[in-house]
C-alpha cells in the first residue's frame, strides 16, 4: 500500500470512529410535567440513546436513578421537595459523556391549613414512648435510602377509590398551638375495607408503629417507596412481593388515628410526595 493509500486508510477509519461516536452521543430528553408545585413527582425520558451505560440525572445536588423503557430508552421518576422554592430548575443530565440541562418550572402553591382539636394524649408524646419513636423514625430513614432495582410497571395508583378526607401538604393547626404539616393522603375508608399495591413492590416492612399503628411499605426499585398506615389486619408479610392491584392489608385505625382510614404516602430517594398528582404520571 502506497502513502495515499496509507493516508486514505486512516481518514476512512477516523470518519468511520467519529460516526460511531456522534451515534452513540447524540440522544432526545424531555421532562415531564416541566410545570410541578411543590413536593411532586416527573419524569426524565431519554430516547435514542445508544449507550449500555445507565444515564445520571441531579438536581438541587439529588440524584435520580435510571431504569431501561425499551431500545435506546431510559426513564427516572424525580421530584422535588415540599420546602422548594418556586422558580426554575435546572436538572443536570449525562449520558456517557454528553450533558445536557433540562428546566424543571417549580410554581407558587397555596396549601390548605385546618385546625384540629384533639385530646392532649393524641398530641404529645411522654418520655417513653419518644424514645420509640425515634428508633422507629431511624429505621424508617434507612428503609427510604434503599435504591433497589425496578419492580414497578406502569402507572401507580391509588390503593382505596375512596374520598380524601386529608390532602397532601395541609397545614394543620392542633389545639390551637402545634402546627403539623400532612406528608401524605389520607382516604376514608370503613373498617375491614381492603387495601391495594398501589403498584409491584417489594413488602420491606409489616408491622405496628407509635405513630402509623399496623403499616406496610413497598419498595417499588428506584428508591420509590409507598407507605400504608393505620390498618386493621395485614395481607402479606416482609420479603413478600406484592402485584400491583393484589390486596395486601384492610382499612383500620391503629396508633395515632381517630378512625378507620388510610393514610397513603409516596416517598422518591425519601423526598415526600403527594400521591394525587403520582399516580396521574403517565409512566
Amino acid at each position: 500500500m502506497n502513502k495515499y493509500g496509507i493516508v486514505l486508510f486512516f481518514l476512512i477509519s477516523a470518519i468511520l470512529l467519529l460516526s460511531i461516536h456522534i451515534s452513540a452521543e447524540a440522544f432526545q430528553a424531555e421532562v415531564f410535567p416541566s410545570l410541578i408545585s411543590p413536593g411532586e413527582a416527573f419524569i426524565i425520558k431519554i430516547t435514542e440513546a445508544k449507550t449500555s451505560q445507565l444515564p445520571t440525572a441531579f438536581l438541587d445536588g439529588q440524584e435520580f436513578y435510571f431504569s431501561r423503557c425499551g431500545e435506546c430508552c431510559f426513564i427516572a421518576i424525580g421530584a422535588v421537595r415540599l420546602e422548594s422554592k418556586p422558580g426554575i430548575h435546572n436538572i443536570n443530565l449525562e449520558v456517557g459523556t454528553k450533558r445536557k440541562y433540562l428546566k424543571l418550572l417549580v410554581k407558587q402553591t397555596s396549601f390548605p391549613t385546618v385546625n384540629i382539636t384533639l385530646p392532649e394524649e393524641k398530641v404529645f408524646v411522654s418520655t417513653e414512648n419518644l424514645r420509640r419513636v425515634e428508633i422507629e423514625n431511624k429505621r424508617l430513614k434507612s428503609i427510604f435510602q434503599i435504591v433497589s432495582d425496578r419492580l414497578w410497571e406502569g402507572n401507580f395508583m391509588l390503593p382505596l377509590e375512596n374520598d380524601i378526607s386529608t390532602l397532601f401538604g395541609t397545614n394543620r393547626i392542633i389545639n390551637k398551638k402545634k402546627i403539623s404539616v400532612h406528608k401524605g393522603l389520607d382516604i376514608k375508608g370503613k373498617d375491614g375495607e381492603v387495601v391495594k399495591a398501589s403498584n409491584s413492590g417489594k413488602v420491606v416492612l409489616a408491622e405496628e408503629l407509635f405513630f402509623g399503628g399496623n403499616t406496610i411499605i413497598l419498595d417499588h426499585g428506584q428508591g420509590i417507596h409507598t407507605i400504608y398506615m393505620h390498618l386493621s389486619e395485614f395481607n402479606v408479610k416482609p420479603e413478600d412481593i406484592a402485584v400491583k392491584g393484589n390486596i395486601i392489608g384492610f382499612v383500620g385505625s391503629t396508633g395515632r388515628s381517630t378512625g378507620p382510614h388510610l393514610h397513603f404516602g409516596v416517598k422518591v430517594l425519601n423526598i415526600n410526595i403527594n400521591p394525587v398528582s403520582f399516580v396521574k404520571l403517565e409512566i
